[in-house]
């Protein structure tokens, strides 16, 4: 699948440098064109990946290059009013190869989650091809500003898409860790699952196209329910070197290598779905399924991918689950990823939009409170007249 992946603001410039991280390394061919765009120049700059000339800075005329400071109603007026410029942007880098888009955009702080809906609508109003999003749900240790700022950002987002994937900070923190050490390993997980759904379909360096191949189409028809999307992700490592005939040796597969594949992938799929989802939620009220198994050639069993797709299809509550493998010639794992679209319970959003009332409440608490003091403070028997 083709993608014109933009990056925006500080949290999407990461994941899309990553992106293209991932890409580099991999040997896949799928992000066809990129942009990041922050209104913070520190922010561009310190990208690893992402060309100079792809790096956007908005807003210079309001933010003066230093960002919004969490004030997305900030971030979304930069991005109207600046749209033409980033339009000219992305048409400059040309649309004609892509099958669709993605932006990607933390979804508690300022820019990226104003201006991710901005974009979006403007995307879906010129173009054809679906828009898609990634957005990065804030951990409750970065405040009720934060919590506030994404159920505000989630609410216009899922109307301005074709699907919105979403991933949780606070489901995926490591306990131990630095929060900067938690984000590059969340970010990375990001970048593995979205790498294998994107990849679906593309040849790789070595030329290796799957066996039974999800195009482009297969993809953009699963995410046609709209609404809100989690993905499951397991992978094994194999014994031997190279994956056992993956690399170094060759060996001719036997029935019994066949049924450990079948048992493997299968296996793999049920952890996907019943393990860490990017986001948590009931996986049966799913509409619809995608399941891609990757790894090297000879591990990949079309049985194994047919029985897992049947194993899904009984059960969400949809009844349409596509199935394919995608070759990594040269894996030492066997990885699978099952896309889970259009499901509707998801206990975090109902914690989110909790928190965000709550957080609403404080501030117009605050607010009254602030103007009672200010007017105590002026407070004269004299009689004064104001200047204005």
């Amino acid at each position: 699948m083709k993608v014109f992946v933009i990056g925006f603001g500080q949290a999407g410039g990461k994941i899309a440098d990553l992106f293209l991280e991932y890409q580099l390394k991999t040997g896949t061919n799928s992000l066809v064109r990129a942009l990041v765009i922050n209104s913070a120049q520190a922010d561009l700059m310190g990208l690893k990946y992402v060309p100079m000339e792809d790096r956007l800075l908005i807003g210079q005329a309001i933010a003066k290059g230093h960002g919004v400071g969490a004030d997305n109603e900030l971030g979304a007026k930069i991005a109207a009013d600046d749209i033409y410029t980033i339009q000219s942007a992305i048409d400059r880098r040309g649309t004609h190869k892509v099958d669709a888009f993605l932006i990607i955009a933390g979804l508690g702080g300022g820019t990226g989650s104003g201006g991710c809906p901005v974009l979006a609508r403007r995307l879906k109003k010129l173009y054809t091809e679906p828009v898609y999003a990634l957005g990065v749900l804030p951990s409750n240790d970065e405040g009720a500003l934060y919590s506030l700022n994404a159920a505000r950002s989630l609410m216009t987002l899922v109307k301005e898409v074709d699907n919105l994937f979403l991933f949780d900070n606070d489901a995926w923190k490591i306990e131990g860790t630095t929060l900067k050490e938690s984000y590059a390993s969340m970010n990375e997980e990001l970048a593995r699952r979205f790498g294998i759904v994107l990849g679906a379909g593309e040849q790789t360096q070595a030329g290796r196209v799957g066996e039974k191949v999800v195009d482009a189409s297969e993809i953009i028809n699963t995410l046609s329910t709209g609404g809100i999307s989690s993905i499951g992700y397991a992978r094994e490592e194999l014994s031997g070197p190279k994956g056992m005939g993956g690399g170094l040796f060759k060996k001719k597969r036997t029935s019994m290598d066949s049924l450990d594949s079948t048992t493997r992938i299968v296996s793999l799929v049920r952890r996907a779905v019943m393990g860490r989802l990017t986001i948590p939620c009931d996986v049966t009220t799913a509409e619809k399924a995608l399941v891609l198994v990757a790894g090297p050639p000879e591990h990949l069993d079309r049985k194994g991918v047919e029985k897992a797709r049947i194993w899904i299809e009984e059960l969400i509550e949809g009844t349409e689950v596509r199935g394919g493998d995608y070759p990594v010639p040269n894996s030492k794992f066997v990885a699978d990823v099952v896309v889970l679209s259009g499901v509707s319970d998801i206990p975090r959003i109902k914690e989110l939009q909790k928190q965000a009332i709550e957080a609403q409440e404080k501030i117009k608490e605050f607010a009254t409170k602030k103007d009672k003091k200010i007017t105590e403070l002026l407070s004269t028997e004299e009689s004064l007249k104001p200047l204005f």
